[in-house]
Protein backbone atom coordinates (compact mmCIF):
# COMPACT_ATOMS: atom_id res chain seq x y z
CA UNK A 1 0.00 0.00 0.00
CA UNK A 2 0.98 3.40 -1.13
CA UNK A 3 1.73 5.36 2.09
CA UNK A 4 0.25 9.21 2.21
CA UNK A 5 2.43 10.79 4.71
CA UNK A 6 1.00 14.09 6.74
CA UNK A 7 3.33 14.38 9.40
CA UNK A 8 5.86 16.84 8.63
CA UNK A 9 7.46 18.66 5.65
CA UNK A 10 10.64 16.90 6.97
CA UNK A 11 9.75 13.43 5.23
CA UNK A 12 10.84 15.08 2.33
CA UNK A 13 13.16 12.91 -0.32
CA UNK A 14 15.15 14.65 -2.76
CA UNK A 15 13.96 15.07 -6.44
CA UNK A 16 15.70 13.53 -9.51
CA UNK A 17 17.34 16.71 -9.95
CA UNK A 18 19.32 16.80 -6.62
CA UNK A 19 20.45 13.08 -6.96
CA UNK A 20 22.24 14.24 -9.80
CA UNK A 21 23.39 17.42 -8.77
CA UNK A 22 24.52 16.03 -5.20
CA UNK A 23 26.32 12.64 -7.46
CA UNK A 24 28.41 15.40 -9.42
CA UNK A 25 28.86 18.13 -6.91
CA UNK A 26 32.18 19.52 -7.41
CA UNK A 27 33.67 19.76 -3.44
CA UNK A 28 36.34 20.73 -1.61
CA UNK A 29 36.75 21.48 2.23
CA UNK A 30 34.22 23.88 3.20
CA UNK A 31 35.92 24.23 6.86
CA UNK A 32 38.48 25.96 4.70
CA UNK A 33 35.82 27.98 2.72
CA UNK A 34 37.32 26.04 -0.53
CA UNK A 35 34.40 23.74 -0.75
CA UNK A 36 32.70 25.87 -4.40
CA UNK A 37 29.44 23.99 -4.29
CA UNK A 38 29.04 24.93 -0.50
CA UNK A 39 29.99 28.64 -1.44
CA UNK A 40 27.70 29.04 -4.38
CA UNK A 41 24.59 28.01 -2.29
CA UNK A 42 26.06 30.67 0.23
CA UNK A 43 26.06 33.28 -2.58
CA UNK A 44 22.31 32.23 -4.25
CA UNK A 45 21.02 31.93 0.05
CA UNK A 46 22.28 35.60 0.83
CA UNK A 47 20.75 36.35 -2.41
CA UNK A 48 17.53 35.27 -2.37
CA UNK A 49 17.40 37.02 1.44
CA UNK A 50 18.59 39.99 0.52
CA UNK A 51 21.39 39.79 2.86
CA UNK A 52 25.82 40.01 2.06
CA UNK A 53 26.68 36.71 3.61
CA UNK A 54 25.40 33.06 4.52
CA UNK A 55 26.38 30.08 6.00
CA UNK A 56 25.48 26.43 5.36
CA UNK A 57 24.68 24.29 9.08
CA UNK A 58 23.22 21.18 9.45
CA UNK A 59 19.59 21.69 10.87
CA UNK A 60 16.95 24.74 11.84
CA UNK A 61 18.14 24.01 15.39
CA UNK A 62 21.83 24.46 14.73
CA UNK A 63 20.56 27.65 12.87
CA UNK A 64 18.50 28.99 15.79
CA UNK A 65 21.33 28.18 18.20
CA UNK A 66 24.11 29.82 16.00
CA UNK A 67 22.42 32.88 15.91
CA UNK A 68 21.81 33.71 19.31
CA UNK A 69 25.11 32.62 20.25
CA UNK A 70 26.17 35.25 18.39
CA UNK A 71 24.03 38.15 19.10
CA UNK A 72 23.80 36.81 22.38
CA UNK A 73 26.29 36.55 25.13
CA UNK A 74 26.50 33.85 28.48
CA UNK A 75 23.79 35.72 30.93
CA UNK A 76 22.33 37.85 27.79
CA UNK A 77 18.26 37.69 26.98
CA UNK A 78 16.17 36.71 24.02
CA UNK A 79 13.04 37.56 23.91
CA UNK A 80 10.50 35.02 22.02
CA UNK A 81 7.42 33.75 21.31
CA UNK A 82 6.09 30.74 24.16
CA UNK A 83 4.89 28.71 21.10
CA UNK A 84 8.23 29.35 19.46
CA UNK A 85 10.04 26.18 18.32
CA UNK A 86 13.17 27.14 19.51
CA UNK A 87 11.72 27.70 22.72
CA UNK A 88 10.15 24.63 22.88
CA UNK A 89 11.17 21.99 20.74
CA UNK A 90 15.17 22.55 20.39
CA UNK A 91 16.15 21.16 23.79
CA UNK A 92 16.96 24.33 25.45
CA UNK A 93 20.23 24.68 23.72
CA UNK A 94 20.19 28.28 23.60
CA UNK A 95 20.11 27.89 27.76
CA UNK A 96 22.10 24.71 27.99
CA UNK A 97 24.69 25.53 25.49
CA UNK A 98 24.74 29.32 24.87
CA UNK A 99 24.11 30.71 28.70
CA UNK A 100 21.37 32.69 26.97
CA UNK A 101 17.95 33.66 29.28
CA UNK A 102 14.90 32.93 27.45
CA UNK A 103 11.97 35.69 28.04
CA UNK A 104 8.95 34.41 26.75
CA UNK A 105 6.15 36.34 25.59
CA UNK A 106 2.68 35.01 24.62
CA UNK A 107 2.05 34.26 20.77
CA UNK A 108 -1.36 35.30 19.65
CA UNK A 109 -3.50 32.86 17.52
CA UNK A 110 -1.67 34.49 14.29
CA UNK A 111 2.04 34.06 15.23
CA UNK A 112 2.77 37.70 16.65
CA UNK A 113 3.38 38.53 20.02
CA UNK A 114 1.88 41.74 20.77
CA UNK A 115 4.02 44.61 20.26
CA UNK A 116 2.96 46.21 23.51
CA UNK A 117 4.29 42.93 25.34
CA UNK A 118 7.39 42.63 23.97
CA UNK A 119 8.04 46.62 24.91
CA UNK A 120 7.06 45.60 28.33
CA UNK A 121 9.46 42.74 28.21
CA UNK A 122 12.82 45.22 27.10
CA UNK A 123 14.85 44.88 30.61
CA UNK A 124 16.09 48.45 32.11
CA UNK A 125 19.34 48.79 32.37
CA UNK A 126 19.36 47.82 36.34
CA UNK A 127 21.80 45.24 37.52
CA UNK A 128 19.34 42.91 38.72
CA UNK A 129 18.21 42.16 35.04
CA UNK A 130 19.86 40.61 32.40
CA UNK A 131 20.37 42.38 29.11
CA UNK A 132 17.95 42.21 26.24
CA UNK A 133 19.71 41.47 23.29
CA UNK A 134 17.70 40.14 20.81
CA UNK A 135 14.24 39.50 19.96
CA UNK A 136 13.41 36.20 17.61
CA UNK A 137 10.29 35.84 15.27
CA UNK A 138 9.46 32.89 14.02
CA UNK A 139 8.19 32.93 9.93
CA UNK A 140 5.79 30.92 9.14
CA UNK A 141 4.75 29.96 12.90
CA UNK A 142 4.59 26.17 13.37
CA UNK A 143 2.18 26.10 16.22
CA UNK A 144 0.03 28.72 15.36
CA UNK A 145 -1.56 27.25 12.36
CA UNK A 146 1.58 27.56 10.45
CA UNK A 147 0.90 31.65 10.29
CA UNK A 148 3.28 34.24 7.96
CA UNK A 149 3.68 37.21 9.48
CA UNK A 150 3.09 40.08 7.28
CA UNK A 151 5.72 42.42 6.23
CA UNK A 152 3.97 45.12 8.13
CA UNK A 153 4.51 43.52 11.31
CA UNK A 154 7.94 42.64 10.49
CA UNK A 155 8.76 45.70 9.53
CA UNK A 156 6.92 47.16 12.91
CA UNK A 157 9.02 44.39 15.31
CA UNK A 158 12.19 45.55 13.85
CA UNK A 159 11.61 49.37 14.48
CA UNK A 160 10.98 48.42 17.96
CA UNK A 161 14.30 45.96 18.03
CA UNK A 162 16.12 49.63 16.77
CA UNK A 163 14.29 52.15 19.00
CA UNK A 164 15.80 49.84 22.47
CA UNK A 165 19.17 49.03 20.45
CA UNK A 166 18.46 45.13 19.90
CA UNK A 167 18.86 43.10 17.33
CA UNK A 168 16.00 40.86 15.41
CA UNK A 169 16.36 37.37 14.12
CA UNK A 170 13.83 35.69 12.45
CA UNK A 171 13.58 31.76 12.84
CA UNK A 172 12.65 31.62 9.27
CA UNK A 173 12.69 27.91 8.56
CA UNK A 174 9.06 28.31 6.28
CA UNK A 175 10.02 32.05 5.08
CA UNK A 176 9.55 30.17 1.63
CA UNK A 177 6.24 29.26 2.03
CA UNK A 178 5.83 32.64 4.07
CA UNK A 179 6.29 34.59 0.97
CA UNK A 180 4.22 32.50 -1.20
CA UNK A 181 0.93 33.04 0.87
CA UNK A 182 2.01 36.58 1.31
CA UNK A 183 2.59 37.22 -2.75
CA UNK A 184 6.13 39.04 -1.84
CA UNK A 185 9.80 38.11 -1.80
CA UNK A 186 11.08 36.10 1.05
CA UNK A 187 13.98 39.07 0.97
CA UNK A 188 11.04 41.56 2.01
CA UNK A 189 10.21 39.97 4.87
CA UNK A 190 13.99 39.90 6.10
CA UNK A 191 14.70 43.15 5.11
CA UNK A 192 15.02 44.37 8.45
CA UNK A 193 16.16 41.77 10.32
CA UNK A 194 19.75 40.89 11.71
CA UNK A 195 19.59 37.51 11.11
CA UNK A 196 17.56 34.82 9.61
CA UNK A 197 17.50 31.35 8.98
CA UNK A 198 15.75 28.71 6.72
CA UNK A 199 15.16 25.73 6.24
CA UNK A 200 16.10 23.61 3.08
CA UNK A 201 14.90 20.12 4.46
CA UNK A 202 11.19 21.15 4.25
CA UNK A 203 8.88 22.18 1.81
CA UNK A 204 12.00 22.87 -0.33
CA UNK A 205 13.09 18.91 -0.46
CA UNK A 206 16.33 19.13 0.15
CA UNK A 207 18.04 16.21 2.02
CA UNK A 208 19.34 18.24 5.08
CA UNK A 209 20.74 21.59 5.69
CA UNK A 210 19.90 24.84 6.94
CA UNK A 211 21.57 28.21 5.64
CA UNK A 212 22.21 31.66 8.55
CA UNK A 213 21.56 34.71 6.74
CA UNK A 214 22.82 38.28 8.01
CA UNK A 215 25.88 40.90 7.29
CA UNK A 216 29.32 39.97 6.45
CA UNK A 217 30.74 40.66 9.97
CA UNK A 218 27.20 38.45 11.70
CA UNK A 219 28.20 35.10 9.31
CA UNK A 220 32.04 35.90 10.29
CA UNK A 221 30.98 35.02 13.68
CA UNK A 222 28.78 32.18 13.07
CA UNK A 223 31.13 30.11 11.63
CA UNK A 224 33.24 30.71 14.75
CA UNK A 225 30.62 29.53 16.52
CA UNK A 226 29.55 26.46 13.81
CA UNK A 227 33.23 25.30 14.25
CA UNK A 228 32.79 25.10 18.23
CA UNK A 229 29.44 23.05 17.76
CA UNK A 230 30.80 20.72 15.53
CA UNK A 231 29.23 22.03 12.47
CA UNK A 232 32.06 22.14 10.18
CA UNK A 233 31.35 19.53 7.44
CA UNK A 234 34.21 19.46 5.05
CA UNK A 235 33.33 18.03 1.62
CA UNK A 236 29.69 19.17 2.02
CA UNK A 237 28.93 20.56 -1.39
CA UNK A 238 27.64 17.31 -1.95
CA UNK A 239 24.28 18.27 0.23
CA UNK A 240 25.26 21.44 -0.71
CA UNK A 241 24.28 20.53 -4.59
CA UNK A 242 20.71 19.71 -3.49
CA UNK A 243 20.41 23.14 -1.40
CA UNK A 244 20.96 24.81 -4.93
CA UNK A 245 18.60 22.39 -6.84
CA UNK A 246 15.90 23.52 -3.89
CA UNK A 247 15.98 27.42 -4.06
CA UNK A 248 16.03 27.24 -8.12
CA UNK A 249 13.37 24.96 -9.03
CA UNK A 250 11.47 24.16 -5.68
CA UNK A 251 10.60 27.54 -4.50
CA UNK A 252 7.58 28.55 -6.52
CA UNK A 253 5.53 25.67 -6.63
CA UNK A 254 5.15 26.09 -2.87
CA UNK A 255 1.53 27.09 -3.29
CA UNK A 256 0.52 23.84 -4.43
CA UNK A 257 1.49 22.43 -1.07
CA UNK A 258 -0.71 25.35 -0.12
CA UNK A 259 -4.12 24.52 -2.18
CA UNK A 260 -3.60 20.98 -1.06
CA UNK A 261 -3.43 21.82 2.90
CA UNK A 262 -6.53 24.27 1.65
CA UNK A 263 -8.33 20.92 0.20
CA UNK A 264 -6.86 19.20 3.10
CA UNK A 265 -8.68 21.30 5.72
CA UNK A 266 -12.11 21.85 3.99
CA UNK A 267 -12.20 18.08 3.76
CA UNK A 268 -11.91 17.45 7.09
CA UNK A 269 -14.33 20.38 8.37
CA UNK A 270 -16.88 18.47 6.75
CA UNK A 271 -16.19 15.35 8.67
CA UNK A 272 -18.37 14.66 11.90
CA UNK A 273 -15.93 14.30 14.62
CA UNK A 274 -13.54 16.45 13.37
CA UNK A 275 -12.68 20.56 13.96
CA UNK A 276 -10.78 22.70 11.76
CA UNK A 277 -10.98 26.20 11.38
CA UNK A 278 -10.13 26.25 7.67
CA UNK A 279 -9.84 30.39 7.86
CA UNK A 280 -6.73 30.18 9.45
CA UNK A 281 -4.81 27.47 7.12
CA UNK A 282 -3.27 29.49 4.43
CA UNK A 283 0.48 27.89 4.04
CA UNK A 284 1.35 23.65 4.27
CA UNK A 285 -0.20 23.18 7.94
CA UNK A 286 -3.51 21.73 9.43
CA UNK A 287 -4.24 21.43 12.85
CA UNK A 288 -7.26 19.05 13.17
CA UNK A 289 -9.20 18.91 16.83
CA UNK A 290 -11.27 15.33 17.34
CA UNK A 291 -14.27 16.67 19.41
CA UNK A 292 -15.55 13.16 20.55
CA UNK A 293 -14.69 12.48 23.96
CA UNK A 294 -14.51 8.66 23.68
CA UNK A 295 -11.92 8.64 20.77
CA UNK A 296 -8.23 9.02 21.90
CA UNK A 297 -5.97 10.48 18.75
CA UNK A 298 -3.81 7.26 19.14
CA UNK A 299 -6.74 4.95 17.88
CA UNK A 300 -7.42 7.56 15.47
CA UNK A 301 -4.31 7.57 13.92
CA UNK A 302 -3.74 3.70 14.08
CA UNK A 303 -7.17 3.42 12.07
CA UNK A 304 -5.47 6.13 9.62
CA UNK A 305 -2.63 4.15 9.24
CA UNK A 306 -4.25 0.92 8.37
CA UNK A 307 -5.48 3.00 5.50
CA UNK A 308 -1.91 3.96 4.34
CA UNK A 309 -1.97 7.95 5.72
CA UNK A 310 0.31 9.10 8.62
CA UNK A 311 -0.30 12.02 11.15
CA UNK A 312 1.33 13.76 13.80
CA UNK A 313 -0.62 13.87 17.49
CA UNK A 314 0.46 17.20 19.14
CA UNK A 315 -1.88 17.34 21.74
CA UNK A 316 -4.58 15.93 23.65
CA UNK A 317 -7.14 15.32 21.18
CA UNK A 318 -5.04 17.83 18.04
CA UNK A 319 -3.52 16.27 15.06
CA UNK A 320 -1.38 17.80 12.22
CA UNK A 321 -1.13 17.37 9.05
CA UNK A 322 1.62 19.13 6.56
CA UNK A 323 1.86 19.14 2.73
CA UNK A 324 4.70 18.50 1.20
CA UNK A 325 5.52 18.16 -2.79
CA UNK A 326 5.07 14.34 -2.42
CA UNK A 327 1.47 14.87 -1.57
CA UNK A 328 -1.08 15.40 -4.44
CA UNK A 329 -5.05 16.30 -4.48
CA UNK A 330 -5.25 12.69 -5.00
CA UNK A 331 -3.50 11.94 -2.00
CA UNK A 332 -5.47 14.60 -0.24
CA UNK A 333 -8.98 12.98 -1.02
CA UNK A 334 -7.73 9.55 -0.05
CA UNK A 335 -6.94 10.96 3.10
CA UNK A 336 -10.12 12.50 3.27
CA UNK A 337 -11.66 9.09 2.41
CA UNK A 338 -9.35 7.44 5.01
CA UNK A 339 -11.18 9.65 8.03
CA UNK A 340 -14.45 9.09 6.83
CA UNK A 341 -13.62 5.33 7.01
CA UNK A 342 -12.24 5.58 10.26
CA UNK A 343 -14.75 7.98 12.04
CA UNK A 344 -17.73 6.18 10.51
CA UNK A 345 -17.83 3.39 13.37
CA UNK A 346 -16.81 5.39 16.43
Amino acid sequence: MAIVDLRSDTITRPTPAMRRAMAEAEVGDDVFGEDPTVNRLEALAAERLGKAAALLVASGTMANLVSLMVHCGRGDEVILGDQAHSFLYEQGGSAALGGIHPRTVANQSDGTLRLEDIEFAVRPDNVHFPRTRLIALENTHNRCYGAPLSLTYMEAVAALARRHGIALHVDGARIFNAAAALGVPAARLAKDADSVSFCLSKGLGAPVGSMVCGSREFVAEARRVRKVLGGGMRQAGVIAAAGIVALNEMVDRLVEDHANARRLAEGLAAVDGLTVDCRRVVTNIVYLDINRDRLPPAELLERLQAEGILLLAVGPKRLRAVTTHHVSAADIDRALEAFRKALATI
